[in-house]
């Protein structure tokens, strides 16, 4: 029973790639939800069923149209989420009075900027401006002299510490198969003080990143923005992949395009966004 709604609440149900959304518009109220509301809708057998819950509060940016809070499956909270920032932009901006070329949200990760492509009036793909990649950050191992985690050791497997506001740790040699066998191992391997985002990346001789991602407290995936520009990070310092260049990386759920700058201090991310249905949520 999700006693703690107001009768008849309106919920909003997105999808990038396959990776859905519940959104929860409450810029008037200004109120979040808890673990347990989270968990309980998303899920898949007695609540509406969802990879996440995105919560839409008053902007803290002059100029931004919303504040997103990232609700993950278990309950916890999680920084940033590409694919979750794109249905937030879709559903913020099609509720304006027209229809701008771009829009900043408020993230857990800063403030970003979204630029938009429509058709006539629909949100169809946006591209994010996700911010730097750090590969150092308090949630992030460090590697030799205190230096990065780059291409080291770890529980048996060889990785690359990525932050894109949120960690990841980015696999190359590690076949994606194993991705539901080592991605529950890995999230919280010791080393990363407040779990990992998994990514198990397959480089495919005509440029594209084949990937699967095992998310922090989700599991598997249709999709993952943030893992998704953290394998390109990955893939590019190690020389594996170009910077400044847009790079097409392959989920299940589709593919979508990552151009990373060489210093690391802007990655952008650019697909798709799909609106699902919507309904209200009883008291």
């Amino acid at each position: 029973m999700l006693s703690t709604f107001t009768v008849l609440e309106p919920f909003f149900k997105y999808h990038g790639l396959g990776n859905d959304f519940v959104v929860l518009d409450r810029r008037a109220s200004g109120l979040d939800i808890d673990a347990e509301v989270a968990r309980e809708l998303c899920d898949r057998r007695r609540g509406i069923g969802a990879d996440g819950v995105l919560v839409l509060l008053p902007p803290d940016s002059p100029g931004a149209v919303a504040r997103m809070v990232v609700h993950n499956a278990d309950g916890s909270v999680a920084e940033m989420c590409g694919n979750g920032l794109r249905c937030v932009v879709k559903h913020a901006v099609e509720r304006l009075p027209e229809r701008p070329p771009s829009v900043v949200v408020d993230t857990g990760a800063g403030a970003l900027t979204a630029s938009l492509q429509y058709r006539g009036a629909e949100v169809v793909e946006v591209t994010v401006s996700m911010g730097p990649a750090r590969l150092l950050a308090a949630h992030l191992p460090t590697g030799p002299d205190h230096g990065p985690f780059v291409d080291q050791p770890i529980a048996g497997v060889r990785g690359t510490a990525v932050s894109m506001g949120n960690p990841h740790l980015v696999l190359f040699d590690t076949d994606p198969s194993r991705a539901a066998q080592l991605g529950p191992l890995l999230e919280v391997d010791p080393h990363f003080p407040e779990r990992a985002n998994v990514e198990f990346c397959r480089l495919e001789a005509d440029g594209r990143i084949t990937l699967t991602v095992w998310e922090r407290g989700v599991g598997i995936t249709q999709a993952c923005g943030t893992g998704a520009c953290a394998a390109v990070v990955a893939a590019a310092i190690l020389g594996r992949r170009p910077f400044d260049q847009w790079v097409e990386v392959d989920l299940p759920g589709g593919a979508l395009q990552i151009r990373v700058a060489k210093d690391l201090g802007e990655v952008h991310l650019r697909g798709p966004v799909q609106f699902v249905f919507e309904g209200a949520l009883p008291s």
